[in-house]
């Protein structure tokens, strides 16, 4: 069943709010990790400069991992503009709305992304 253009707005809306989420989060993280930067004394203890580090580290992680979604999302919409959102990118099939519905930026039928995800692609 195709998408109709009502649900296609919907997603669109959706996205870019997702879109806009990410953006604000992302940018305040990199804030954040160059404000600990400049922030960073010599009274420091040793081990205060590791769990700095360690908390940085991972931070500087989840900004990348929400980069990688942020250009999902980014996907999505050129997949809207291109009337091409809601079809999986391996397949060809129609990705199920529920799965629209739970990851709006699903570029891939599970099945697919299972494929790919397992090196079978």
């Amino acid at each position: 069943m195709a998408l109709k253009k009502a649900d296609i707005a919907k997603f669109k809306k959706r996205l870019e709010d997702m879109r806009d989420q990410m953006t604000h989060l992302i940018r305040d993280t990199s804030e954040d990790v160059k404000s600990a930067d400049e922030t960073k004394g010599y009274s420091q203890h040793q081990a205060d400069e590791g769990t700095d580090d360690f908390n940085r580290t991972i931070t500087l992680e989840v900004t990348s991992k929400e980069f990688g979604i942020l250009r999902q999302i980014e996907r999505a919409l050129e997949k809207i503009e291109d009337g091409t959102y809601g079809i999986c990118d391996i397949s060809g099939e129609e990705i199920p709305m529920a799965r629209l519905e739970a990851v709006p930026y699903a570029a891939m039928t599970v099945k697919a992304q299972e494929k790919l995800e397992k090196g079978l692609l």
